[in-house]
């Protein structure tokens, strides 16, 4: 029974996060404020890590597991980044 629900889970959480995606783009190109414009990155490159998790699962192929890696890291570093910007003005000194 696992075998057959499964497909339709990941089905549904990939629309889910594409659906969440759409959102974040229209909060980061109407945000109000620049924090939360980076917020809304910031919870983007989460969704899309968590997209490519879901591809890797569907294919089962390691590549995609890889790339969520390297996008949880470049997010992370970009997050840092956009953070001291936005305190400090320059992101390196």
């Amino acid at each position: 029974m696992t075998a057959n629900i499964l497909p339709w889970s990941v089905t549904a959480a990939q629309i889910m996060l594409v659906a969440a995606m759409g959102c974040y783009a229209y909060r980061v190109v109407r945000g109000p404020r620049a924090q939360d414009r980076v917020l809304c990155l910031d919870a983007m490159y989460v969704s899309a890590m968590l997209l490519a998790l879901t591809v890797g699962i569907r294919t089962g192929s390691q590549v995609y597991f890889e790339a969520a890696l390297i996008l949880a890291v470049l997010g992370f570093v970009s997050s840092v980044a956009l953070a001291k910007f936005l305190m400090r003005g320059e992101v390196i000194e």
